[in-house]
């Protein structure tokens, strides 16, 4: 039986191709089927517009994690916890206070407890929770490019005012980072729509890790600079003014070569478009359909895709936010230090995950994997190695080394998310990948303020090893549940919602079939 379904897949993906070669004869384009495939294209410069803006739009939302730490005035340890096992040594701090005392109060000027401390760095998490579903339903129904490039350039004018708001008030400084998560929070899922016109099936994943890799290299060269930048003359402010500044100059450039599709692209190829479209096939309708709330809010593939979502985003982002802090505080590394070694993990999350998604192409290419069991895969080794990998980070104590070691093991393998659950809010339905993206980002925004809130309640000043340690297995334990709930749920079938709004042309090449299960 399974040799008979292979043999009429091999014959499936020849009469695929075969059609294909023929419409492109009668579209005057013969012997350039291939070369429309293989050789550089507009959707690969499309690719690079996003990996920059991802960039750019990750360096504005991390700053914050490695300046606070420059910004927050330190409150001394206690005697008693000097006195226990509970606390790493730090035998340079008095020296190093003693040979320059005036160092540390002219850097940190603010006064913040961690509770504080949670609300600033949360609050870019409440204003992103608020637009990721308008944003979907404004790039499904007016298309991406205006809606990705007016949130990044809008993000960046507030970064750029982060430093005056700080030293204004706290208050002001909260409801300028919340501004900041609204107009960043439409990016996203005006993304989705935008790949959904453009990405053929067959080339997804690795087109939605390297376009989204810019978050994590964003994220690296931030957190890389930041711990530098901050102990400069230009201090803790020249974070925020040199990434909005850098912001602004993409946004230029998106909006004179970035196009919602193929179609409205004025020097796109002949031959790339009609490969683009084909390969697209009938799935992805036209912009602005009726949305089947009813139909989405009730389909268990999709809720559990949003589960899982919520559960891996607490332990990306209690680990992005905080971990700048448990390295300064509980492994004593330097701001320079610090900066650095937090970059480290996201560096190895974006070599793995461009590996990793190119190799799960290639498995789905050749027929050795079907779609499903890669998403089942990448899950497993996204949530369920992280979370066993945490929970030997508090064994180690105060062995730096070890603990960044298993640091970066967890969130290199977080990596593999992009071919679990982000691939998977595409293939539900095209038609609305922008709808479910902002449903689905909504709700996996709420780690990002809750995780920070729940960590400032659970050290809640005491900077010790056995509150990282609660830390750290709540990541785990909500890491497992997410990861579970996937494997026991997930689909990556396009559900029958998905054209309900769409009249399916007649005479379509068979190949639509099959790519839509890739």
């Amino acid at each position: 039986m399974t040799s008979v379904k292979s043999q009429d897949s091999r014959s499936t993906v020849v009469k695929m191709d075969a059609g294909r070669k023929q419409v492109f004869q009668q579209e005057g384009c013969q012997g350039q089927v291939n070369s429309a495939e293989s050789k550089h294209g507009k959707r690969h410069d499309f690719i690079l517009l996003l990996f920059l803006g991802f960039a750019g739009l990750y360096a504005m939302r991390v700053n914050l994690s490695v300046a606070i730490v420059a910004m927050v005035k330190a409150h001394p340890e206690s005697q008693s916890l000097r006195d226990t096992d509970d606390v790493c040594p730090n035998p340079e701090v008095k020296s190093e206070n003693k040979q320059n005392p005036s160092k540390v109060e002219s850097r940190e000027e603010f006064d913040w407890d961690e509770q504080t401390q949670g609300m600033v760095l949360g609050g870019f998490f409440y204003g992103y929770l608020l637009t990721n579903f308008i944003g979907g339903r404004l790039a499904d129904r007016f298309g991406g490019r205006l809606i990705y490039g007016a949130g990044v350039t809008l993000t960046a004018f507030l970064t750029i005012i982060s430093p005056s708001a700080a030293r204004y008030s706290t208050n002001a400084f909260i409801l300028v980072r919340v501004l900041e998560g609204m107009t960043e929070g439409v990016t996203f899922p005006a993304t989705n729509v935008m790949l959904s016109h453009w990405i053929p099936p067959q080339e997804r994943a690795r087109s939605l890790s390297r376009s989204c890799g810019g978050t994590l290299i964003g994220t690296v060269i931030t957190l890389s600079v930041s711990g530098w930048l901050t102990e400069t003359e230009w201090g803790w402010p020249s974070v925020f003014y040199l990434s909005g500044s850098i912001c602004l100059v993409w946004s230029w450039f998106w909006f004179k070569y970035a196009f919602d599709t193929p179609d409205d692209h004025p020097t796109i190829s002949a031959a790339e478009k009609l490969y683009i479209k084909q390969s697209i096939g009938h799935h992805r309708g036209k912009m602005g359909q009726n949305v089947p709330w009813r139909s989405i809010l009730t389909s268990v593939p999709f809720m559990t895709l949003v589960v899982a979502h919520v559960c891996h985003n607490w332990g990306f982002y209690c680990l992005l936010t905080e971990l700048p802090t448990y390295l300064r505080n509980i492994q004593h590394f330097d701001m320079k230090q610090s900066g650095l070694i937090s970059a480290l993990p996201y560096m190895v999350m974006w070599v793995f995950n461009l590996v990793y998604s190119s190799y799960m192409d290639h498995l789905l290419q050749t027929e050795k994997l079907s779609t499903k069991n890669i998403r089942k895969l990448s899950m497993i080794i996204a949530n369920h190695i992280p979370a066993a990998v945490l929970l030997l980070v508090p064994l180690v104590g105060c062995d730096s080394q070890q603990a960044v070691i298993l640091i970066c093991i967890a969130m290199g393998s977080g990596g593999a998310s992009t071919c679990g659950v982000h691939c998977g809010l595409q293939e539900l339905a095209p038609n609305f990948a922008g709808t479910l993206t902002g449903i689905s980002n909504t709700m996996a925004t709420i780690p990002g303020f809750l995780a920070p809130a729940v960590t400032g309640l659970i050290i809640n000043n005491q900077q010790t090893l056995s509150s990282w340690k609660e830390v750290f297995h709540v990541v785990s334990l909500i890491y497992i549940f997410g990861g579970t709930i996937y494997l026991l749920f997930m689909s990556s079938d396009t559900q029958p919602w998905n054209d309900a709004n769409t009249e399916k042309r007649k005479g379509s090449f068979k190949e639509t079939a099959l790519l839509k299960n890739v």
